[in-house]
């Protein structure tokens, strides 16, 4: 139970990890990051993407086929097994999933860095004031699992169904850790399986 504790403290100060980094490379579409932690039947995910893999806009849904894209996309993020598919003999169940949206408006703490860029442009002479419009709001899909799985001994792969499910999606980041250590990884659209075993 210790241990669990520990990796799942791990897995929670994961996120502020990746922002830190993700906060250098900026918000990068086509790419999102799942951190997984593995112990004993309990495996613990997080999973974040941006707006434009997931339904492909990042603005405010206000129109009723945004609101309804959002919504579904909300609905699809909460079947975890069906995005990210684990081999049926590991005898893996969903305990718990939460998914929901983040952002949609311009963010503070990127509007000095949007300033900047026009400042830029505008220097420069570039006329990218219509595309920065357009990136100026950053929307975030983030959701969390729980999985009790039997066998944890067959978890030997995940399949990244997710791919199939969001078509604007073209990577994920990976973490996973389990009592072994920590490995990191990337899953792509035209190689979707992430090999687990040691």
């Amino acid at each position: 139970m210790k241990r669990t504790l520990s990796l799942l403290a791990v897995v929670a100060a994961l996120p502020a990890l990746a922002e830190g980094t993700r906060e250098l490379d900026a918000h990068e579409h086509g790419v999102g990051a799942l951190n997984i932690a593995i112990e004993d039947t309990t495996v613990s995910m997080e999973f974040e993407a941006p707006g434009a893999d997931i339904v492909g806009f990042e603005y405010t849904a206000k129109s009723e086929a945004d609101i309804s894209a959002v919504n579904a996309a909300l609905a699809t993020l909460s079947s975890p097994l069906q995005l990210f598919a684990v081999p049926d003999s590991a005898l893996c169940s969903m305990v718990d999933a939460h998914a929901a949206l983040a952002g949609g408006e311009e963010h503070e703490d990127h509007a000095d860095e949007h300033a900047h860029e026009e400042h830029e442009h505008e220097e420069h002479g570039s006329d990218h004031n219509d595309s920065h419009a357009e990136h100026a709001a950053h929307s975030e899909f983030h959701a969390n699992y729980i999985l009790d799985c039997a066998k944890p001994e067959a978890l030997s792969n995940m399949t990244f169904a997710y791919f199939t499910a969001f078509p604007h999606a073209q990577s994920v980041d990976v973490q996973v850790i389990k009592s072994t250590g920590a490995r990191a990884y990337q899953v792509d659209r035209n190689a979707p399986v992430l090999n687990l075993e040691p």
